[in-house]
Order: C-alpha cells, then sequence, then structure tokens
C-alpha cells in the first residue's frame, strides 16, 4: 500500500490550485516562497498527494535562536547559561482546503522535527509563531509551549519531539 502523502522539496510543483483559506499564506506559496529559497532566506517542503501529484501543504524552515529569558524557568535550570539558544523556525505551514481533517498539518510538524534532529547543525528547539488563538491551540496540542514574553511565539524542545517520534535523538559524533 502506497502512503497517502509524500514530502519532498519544492520544485516544480504546481503551486497555482493551493488554497488553505488564508490569502497571506496563499499569495506567499504560490508567488513569493522561490524567492526566499533562491536566496537561502527558508527551505520549503510540499506535501503531496502520492496518487494525484496535487500539493496538500506545505511548511517552510530555517536557522534561528531563542532567547534563553523567554524559556520557562523549568527548561532554563538545565541549560547553559547562553542569551540565546540554537533552534529552527518554521516560518509557514499551511493545508489545502481539500485536505483538511486527515492530521496533515500534525505530520507536517513532525516531519520538520525529524528534520531539526537529523541535521548536523545543533539546534534545541523548534520555533512557531502563530497568527491566531486557533494555530496557538494546535501548536499546543501538539506539544508546544509558549514564549514568555511573545504568547504567540511557541517552542518545543526537539528531544522532546524525538522522543514522541520515537526517533534516537539529535545526531552527535
Amino acid at each position: 500500500m502506497k502512503p497517502p502523502f509524500l514530502v519532498e522539496l519544492l520544485g516544480a510543483h504546481d503551486r497555482e490550485g493551493f488554497s488553505c483559506g488564508t490569502e497571506s499564506l496563499d499569495t506567499y506559496f504560490r508567488s513569493q516562497v522561490t524567492q526566499d529559497v533562491r536566496r537561502h532566506v527558508t527551505n520549503c517542503f510540499v506535501a503531496v498527494d502520492a496518487d494525484t501529484r496535487i500539493v496538500a501543504g506545505f511548511f517552510t524552515i530555517a536557522a534561528a535562536s531563542i532567547p534563553t529569558p523567554d524559556l520557562p524557568g523549568a527548561v532554563t535550570k538545565k541549560l547553559p547559561r547562553y542569551p540565546s539558544l540554537p533552534a529552527i523556525r518554521v516560518g509557514r505551514l499551511a493545508v489545502d482546503s481539500r485536505f483538511r481533517g486527515r492530521g496533515l498539518g500534525g505530520a507536517l510538524l513532525a516531519d520538520a522535527a525529524a528534520r531539526g534532529i537529523a541535521s548536523e547543525v545543533a539546534a534545541y528547539a523548534m520555533l512557531v509563531d502563530a497568527k491566531d488563538e486557533a494555530a496557538v491551540a494546535f501548536y499546543e496540542h501538539h506539544g508546544f509551549q509558549r514564549l514568555a514574553s511573545q504568547p504567540r511565539s511557541l517552542f518545543l524542545v526537539l528531544a522532546t519531539a524525538a522522543k514522541a517520534l520515537g526517533e534516537p535523538g539529535p545526531r552527535r559524533t
């Protein structure tokens, strides 16, 4: 049996029909993401329907940092006293309206986390910026916690994600 979706780097995919219901995300995906990828500002991954090759969802991912004082005390007491910690940022994530309700948003988050875990570049956590309270609820449902100074910015410790995914954890050699 073939999996319903394949996640791959954005390439020559047809993006014109993509519609998640948020015009700013639709416009970004259709006309701007390629420029950001070309400038090495972000990378974009798409989930395509395995049978039709229709783009069902996408996310962008880039390097970032978290100001250490924004993390909860229970987290920072186990960390070095650096002013910030390395992270990966999921800048945008969207699922086409035709594919909602299948768990694809959570699967895209898991894929982004797995890429951060497997990276040779160290990252402590994954960051997201939620556009509204419904998005905050979505990320909190998937284990993200709010940053102290920015309640719509949330983080997930990658070691926690690795356990949830059954991954060995961040690569270290």
